[in-house]
């Protein structure tokens, strides 16, 4: 008679492990704890351009790049360094490119104007539809899936290396892209590593998918290479130093 409780409980434990997934934007998932950055001394050999990269980014042009739109990009070269015009518009690279490492820095104003996502909100789009976020969240909360080092939407970094406003952040993002088959039909999902100031804080990550504001869309067959897209989410975000090494599939 005791064997019968004790097999429940077992099934029970179980059951209770299986959890669902949380939905998208839940204020209530455990936010990422606060990690130590790297010193910028020792990420500045890596964050200099193979000589198999294309630079994208150099403080000098902005040759590489337009609008979404095609046309001429608004965004402004202060000091060397690519100064998002508040609500000019998102901006593309002229080439498309697929699997590879992005290496980008980046930086938000020493002042912060507002709070949760409006605390100096930009983004880099891979592929011009895969997110990884940008955002001031130096003793800033929001949702545990919108901090820097976030794949949008879909999965929390699993710390928050953030350096304080006024500081430039590194990004080292590898990325595999999707592929499809000649039907369209999905053969195997993106994965991207993103090292955050030095910090590993997506591993690998499957990607269930584009990523989007609310909401988790399924895959669509896309061209194999599309363009880079930086967003202008309406703050003046900075960045510097942006280049991609194409790696095979």
């Amino acid at each position: 008679m005791r064997i019968l409780p004790l097999l429940f409980l077992a099934v029970s434990a179980t059951f209770v492990l299986a959890e669902e997934p949380w939905p998208v934007h839940s204020l209530d998932r455990p936010k990422p704890p606060a990690a130590t950055p790297k010193p910028e001394a020792d990420l500045k050999e890596a964050a200099k351009a193979p000589a198999t990269a294309t630079v994208l980014f150099d403080g000098k042009d902005l040759s590489q790049w337009v609008k979404v739109d095609g046309s001429a990009p608004q965004w402004k070269i202060v000091d060397g360094t690519l100064e998002v015009v508040p609500d000019s518009g998102n901006m593309k690279t002229k080439d498309g490119f697929g699997s590879g490492k992005l290496h980008i820095e980046w930086k938000v104003p020493t002042q912060r104007k507002g709070d949760g996502q409006d605390g100096s909100n930009s983004g880099i789009f891979l592929m011009s539809d895969y997110e990884i976020q940008v955002l001031d969240a130096y003793k800033n909360v929001t949702y545990a899936d919108g901090y820097p080092g976030a794949v949008y939407g879909q999965n929390p970094p699993s710390s928050n290396p953030s350096r304080p406003p006024g500081e430039w952040n590194y990004y080292d993002i590898t990325w595999h892209r999707p592929q499809f088959d000649k039907e369209g039909k999905l053969t195997k999902p993106a994965f991207v590593t993103v090292v955050f100031n030095g910090v590993t804080v997506q591993d690998n990550f499957q990607l269930t998918g584009p990523t989007a504001h609310k909401a988790q869309p399924p895959y669509k067959a896309h061209p194999d290479k599309l363009p880079l897209v930086l967003q202008d989410h309406g703050h003046p975000v900075e960045y510097r130093n942006i280049w991609f090494d194409p790696i095979a599939d």
